[in-house]
């Protein structure tokens, strides 16, 4: 096999192990996988190996007759910063925030829209088009007060959610889904059923069943640093308490299964602990960032 095949295959990690010999006995090894660790550097979406390909047996032809690596290695490097530089500025327009557990964060989305996201959540959208295409990708929790405006689209793994104008929370959690309207109104569209939320109305899918929910709140508890529960199984609100305070909780003997209705603070474990464990007569102890629930 010639250079230029077992560079091209080692840039798409497909060499074989007698090819991997040869692409190692090459005299410009090292430069090459110098370059290799210097691209790694960047986070490009995408790799394009066959441009990628060709940029490097131009520059490294061109610099056949030096013997030194870095010659031809820096023209390479060059290329590279060139062309990432100009991915990021032009087409990489993605603006994402992320939270922690027991994090929370607010923000305003080109629109003026606003968003608070709740903790171990993630969104996303395009900057570049959003005048056109008001569309948000979330994973987790957040509450939105959308200006009025173009269609606006929550898009997540288990539906889509969209309004014109209006204020909603939704929450995608692991086996659960909720979207809660408190102005407006909001299409919900789910594999299983496409709904519009007046003022008032919460859509559910627990477990993959639906649930057709009603509140007198007029903005999740969240943001008021408690989470609140209405006839929710005990292991929903297990994953709460463990994202609010980043603690890992044991259930073993414990029946998660339990329905559970009432709320705890954000702001205080203890406490939290003891509001969801008396109801249901469990104790807990602690052990660093672990606790344990058993029953009385």
């Amino acid at each position: 096999m010639n250079r230029e095949d077992l560079i091209k295959k080692w840039l798409d990690n497909n060499l074989n192990s007698q090819e991997q010999q040869a692409f190692e006995a090459l005299d410009d090894y090292n430069a090459l996988t110098k370059l290799d660790r210097f691209a790694k550097g960047f986070s490009a979406p995408e790799f394009d190996s066959e441009a990628t390909f060709k940029n490097i047996v131009a520059a490294t032809n061109s610099s056949k007759k030096s013997t030194n690596w870095i010659t031809y290695a820096t023209k390479i490097a060059a290329m590279l910063v060139i062309s990432f530089g100009f991915y990021f500025l032009f087409y990489n327009t993605s603006t994402e925030y992320q939270t922690d557990y027991a994090e929370k964060t607010a923000f305003t989305l080109p629109d003026n829209s606003a968003v608070s996201l709740n903790a171990q959540s993630q969104l996303s959208f395009n900057k570049k088009n959003w005048n056109t295409k008001r569309d948000v990708n979330l994973t987790g929790e957040a509450y939105f007060k959308v200006e009025k405006g173009s269609t606006f689209n929550v898009i997540t793994q288990a539906g889509t959610i969209t309004v014109l104008g209006t204020q909603f929370n939704v929450k995608e959690r692991s086996n659960y889904f909720e979207v809660t309207c408190y102005e407006g109104s909001v299409k919900v569209t789910h594999p299983k059923k496409t709904i519009v939320l007046k003022p008032g109305d919460s859509f559910v899918v627990l477990n993959n069943e639906i649930i057709n929910k009603n509140t007198n709140n007029t903005a999740p508890s969240w943001i008021k640093n408690t989470s609140e529960f209405k006839s929710v199984p005990l292991q929903q609100v297990i994953n709460e308490l463990e994202i609010q305070y980043n603690i890992t909780i044991n259930t073993k003997n414990i029946d998660t299964n339990k329905l559970f209705t009432g709320k705890f603070t954000h702001t205080n474990l203890e406490v939290a602990l003891q509001s969801v464990t008396i109801p249901l007569s469990l104790k807990y102890s602690k052990n660093n960032n672990t606790i344990s629930l058993t029953r009385e």
